[in-house]
């Protein structure tokens, strides 16, 4: 019997929450359409046909670079957190953070979800999860290490800034962002490839990659 955790409500995404990327873009961002810095989280949806239950593999579509990236979920409850759940959020690659296409984000299996809900206390509450370091292996090889003491809003913060415009229902996930590379990319997988993301309290989530077939 399958017993990994996976979302039962409605997974977001947030872009740009890590002090690297957020400064290799500041140049561009007073550039149309927006001319101006985002002054709110700027959020995406991972919807439901992405959830890939841990230890799956992802079909990676012909012909088409795919990147993936280690965050950090927030689960809601009916009273706010109740625990936290690693992901490997996958995507196409593309250029732009303006208005990205959901196909890009939202192609079938592109959320490699982690096997459990954390408890919320046990990693010391939201202020504790800026202490935690995510890893990302492709191959057992590291290819990333993501620390959330980097964060341009830490949990507690993103977590404030998000209910101020829209409201998280229990069952909800949010997700705190992932980083770049030094160079600004994030790491591509090509079919066969294993992809395991782990963190200090965590069971890792481990995905592999093969090639999409076609009828």
């Amino acid at each position: 019997m399958n017993t990994h955790w996976m979302p039962e409500g409605t997974v977001y995404g947030t872009l740009l929450n890590f002090q690297r990327e957020h400064a290799l873009w500041a140049p561009r961002m007073n550039e149309a359409p927006y001319k101006a810095p985002p002054t709110a989280p700027v959020l995406y949806i991972k919807t439901a046909n992405t959830f890939t239950a841990a230890g799956h593999s992802i079909a990676l579509p012909a012909g088409q670079p795919v990147s993936v990236a280690a965050t950090l979920g927030l689960v809601m409850g009916a009273r706010g957190v109740t625990g936290a759940v690693l992901f490997n959020d996958v995507a196409i690659v593309h250029e732009s953070y303006y208005r990205p296409p959901v196909k890009f984000q939202c192609v079938d299996g592109f959320l490699g979800v982690g096997p459990e809900c954390v408890p919320l206390q046990r990693l010391g509450g939201l202020d504790g999860l800026s202490g935690l370091v995510l890893e990302l292996r492709i191959n057992g090889v590291h290819r990333q290490t993501t620390a959330l003491a980097e964060l341009v809003r830490d949990a507690g913060t993103l977590l404030a800034d998000v209910n101020a415009f829209m409201t998280l229902r229990p069952g909800d996930v949010l997700m705190l962002g992932s980083d770049c590379l030094p160079d600004g990319t994030r790491p591509l997988v090509h079919a066969g490839d294993t992809v395991e993301i782990s963190a200090t309290g965590f069971k890792p989530a481990v995905h592999s990659f093969n090639a999409e077939h076609k009828p």
